[in-house]
């Protein structure tokens, strides 16, 4: 990284580069497995967010461990997965040879895209870029190595879940705003170890983002958690997030 690069990729590197072993089980589990989504795992038939990938080029923006790359190059895609961390790329290397499935994996990062425009037909991003990576960046990036009519899809926290998670270690979202929603964009989480930094916007201006940038919207899509749902994270409970969207996952496309 050079001087000129944004300030926090090299701390969500260190972090991530830290959390990497926690997150090598979740991979394993989701090479084996059929597309699930999120923190809840909410199967792809229940979702149906992935267009027809078959003979397309795609791009995986943050790939982490390179799961949703793994499921698109078994529905006939070319994926390319990108990410910050090397030891996540260390763990993705090594399931590609377990399930001798192999694709490009890249270290670097959405702000700066090592492709030529008009480069891919489907971006996706499930968290990776779309919480790790400041949307003014990585968003212009994105829609740029996009070919016309191709399309971006990203998911992650959703806006009213980041507006009621109070600060502090192991504190679940509470059933009430504790966040201003004028401003939102930077998140720091100081108590974590070591700190990493997310990116939330409101829909207004994430809505403005997108449009400036030639992707228009064609879905917005709540996740609704079921009521025995379970996840091994700690900042939202299946019983908030049953009763309000926790994850939304957005389907764009950049104009021809």
């Amino acid at each position: 990284m050079s001087e000129l690069t944004p300030d926090y990729l090299r701390q969500n590197r260190i972090a991530w580069d830290a959390e990497a072993s926690n997150y090598a089980a979740a991979g394993e589990r989701n090479w084996a497995s059929e597309p699930a989504w999120g923190i809840w795992g909410i199967p792809e038939t229940e979702l149906n967010l992935l267009p027809d990938v078959a003979g397309k080029d795609v791009l995986e923006d943050g790939c982490g461990t390179a799961y949703v790359s793994a499921w698109l190059a078994r529905r006939g895609a070319h994926p390319v997965g990108l990410d910050n961390s090397p030891a996540q790329l260390a763990t993705a290397r090594r399931l590609q040879g377990e399930h001798k499935l192999r694709f490009p994996l890249i270290n670097g990062f959405a702000e700066q895209l090592p492709f030529r425009d008009e480069s891919f037909d489907f971006v996706i991003s499930e968290y990776g870029a779309a919480i790790w990576s400041d949307p003014y960046r990585w968003i212009p990036e994105a829609a740029r190595v996009l070919r016309p009519g191709g399309e971006l899809l990203f998911f992650g926290n959703s806006t009213l879940l980041m507006l009621c998670t109070p600060d502090g270690p192991e504190v679940p979202a509470e059933p009430a705003l504790v966040r201003d929603f004028f401003g939102m964009h930077r998140f720091e989480w100081p108590d974590d170890e070591p700190p990493a930094v997310e990116f939330h916007l409101g829909h207004g201006d994430l809505i403005r983002l997108l449009r400036t940038n030639g992707l228009e919207i064609l879905d917005l899509i709540e996740v609704r958690a079921p009521h025995d749902a379970e996840t091994s994270y700690d900042f939202v409970t299946a019983d908030w997030g049953h009763r309000w969207p926790s994850e939304e996952a957005w389907r764009t496309r950049k104009r021809n």
